[in-house]
């Protein structure tokens, strides 16, 4: 009896208020608590974008600069390569093995297609042309060395009698005569009345292109062709004449081009104004290095 009566004031409704009120009281708590932590986790979050955008921001210019400076060592290392084929590479205007499979894109593709089992290389056969013999000019002047025979082999071994001249058989030879150098006296003639010994006159000496200069025309002419035609540098010219016997310094040298350069400067002028006449001028790019003392290669 008395267990019936204690489950009877269990759903009393003093009871049941208390309940209501604590489960209000609950619910308010956790919503409350769920709040907070769905704030703070919200806070963290910004934090964590906020501090993700500015390591995105570092990044993308730590790659910037890693690119600028990535390009900075290419053109060094291109412009190293350029100095040392300017200095150490051939003079010839030969294709450089860089820009060998530049234009050659679609026989690469095609090669990559290629099966690996097909490895047989059929070579075409070809006739080698012979090379046509060295022609010597007719117009040059020709030196005959007339080679007789013995005048005990110009009687005939038959019947005695002596032989005579019906030809020969001529080979042609090219020959050089090595570089001669020889002195131009300039000698201007006086002339005096023999009767009041007073009037003189001399004859006048044609104009030379460096006045008071031993150089002639000739001789700078030879010069400037062995050196802008030729590239022979005036160090070695002025070796050479020594081997000759005459001692040419090279600044003399030097100074005789640049002498030379002012006189021809007119006909430079004309053959610019000519070439700037044109629609389409071709040049080539080819660089000419200059190379400052010590020591100097001029």
């Amino acid at each position: 009896m008395g267990l019936v009566i204690a489950r009877a004031e269990l759903f009393r409704p003093n009871t049941a208020s208390k309940l209501d009120i604590f489960h209000s009281q609950l619910t308010l708590f956790l919503l409350n608590a769920w709040m907070q932590t769905a704030t703070y986790f919200q806070e963290k979050i910004d934090h964590l974008e906020c501090s993700l955008d500015e390591k995105n921001k570092i990044l993308a210019e730590n790659i910037a600069q890693l690119e600028q400076k990535n390009h900075y060592i290419f053109q060094l290392e291109e412009a190293l390569k350029k100095q040392r084929r300017t200095l150490f590479g051939p003079s010839s205007e030969k294709q450089s093995p860089d820009q060998v499979s530049l234009f050659n894109e679609a026989e690469d593709i095609e090669q990559g297609e290629i099966s690996a089992e097909d490895k047989a290389v059929i070579i075409a056969s070809h006739t080698r042309q012979k090379k046509p013999r060295v022609s010597i000019p007719d117009d040059l002047p020709r030196e005959d060395i007339i080679h007789d025979v013995p005048e005990s082999e110009k009687i005939c071994p038959h019947d005695g009698t002596e032989l005579k001249v019906i030809g020969s058989d001529d080979h042609e030879q090219l020959d050089i005569i090595p570089a001669q150098i020889k002195v131009i006296r300039h000698k201007r003639l006086k002339y005096a009345c023999p009767c009041c010994k007073q009037y003189i006159v001399t004859a006048k000496k044609p104009k030379q292109p460096i006045e008071k200069s031993i150089a002639s025309p000739g001789l700078l002419a030879f010069i400037a062709t062995q050196k802008y035609c030729d590239a022979l540098p005036l160090y070695r010219q002025s070796d050479i004449f020594k081997r000759l016997g005459i001692d040419l310094d090279r600044s003399n040298l030097a100074n005789w081009m640049i002498k030379s350069g002012e006189l021809v400067q007119p006909l430079i002028n004309l053959l610019k104004d000519l070439l700037l006449e044109r629609s389409l001028v071709h040049m080539d790019d080819l660089g000419t290095p200059l190379r400052g003392k010590p020591p100097c290669r001029y």
